[in-house]
C-alpha cells in the first residue's frame, strides 16, 4: 500500500506561482510512475503531468506545457508540481497518483491522494 498526501495548495493571483508536494509513504516512489491530475469545479478530473518510474521521462497536458514542471526527490519520497504563470482556469483540486506506466487515464493508476485546492484569482 502507498499513502499519498498532497500539500502546498492555496490562493494566488493570476500570473503567480505555487509548488505542490506529494509525500508518499509505505513504499518507495522509485518504482512508480507518479502523476498529477486536477478536477476543476463542476468538471471531470483531468491529467496534468506524469513522471515515469525512475524519473527518466515526463509528460504534460497541452494546457500546462511550458508553465508546470513535475519533479521527484526519491530520497524524500516526494513528488512536486511547480506551477508558474498561473491562470484562473488552473483553479481546481489537484490530486497525486502513483501507478505503473504513465498514462492520462486516472483509472489506471493504483493509488491517489485526497487532493489539495488551488484557487487562482484574476
Amino acid at each position: 500500500q502507498v499513502q499519498l498526501v498532497e500539500s502546498g495548495g492555496g490562493s494566488v493571483q493570476a500570473g503567480g506561482s505555487l509548488r505542490l508536494s506529494c509525500a508518499a509513504s509505505g513504499h518507495t516512489i522509485r518504482t512508480y510512475t507518479m502523476a498529477w491530475f486536477r478536477q476543476p469545479p463542476g468538471k471531470e478530473r483531468e491529467f496534468v503531468a506524469a513522471s515515469s518510474w525512475g524519473g527518466g521521462s515526463t509528460y504534460y497536458a497541452d494546457s500546462v506545457k511550458g508553465r508546470f514542471t513535475i519533479s521527484r526527490d526519491s530520497d524524500k519520497n516526494t513528488v512536486y508540481l511547480q506551477m508558474n504563470s498561473l491562470k484562473s482556469e488552473d483553479t481546481a483540486v489537484y490530486y497525486c497518483y502513483a501507478g505503473g506506466n504513465p498514462t492520462s487515464d486516472a483509472a489506471l493508476y493504483d493509488y491517489s491522494g485526497q487532493g489539495t485546492q488551488v484557487t487562482v484569482s484574476s
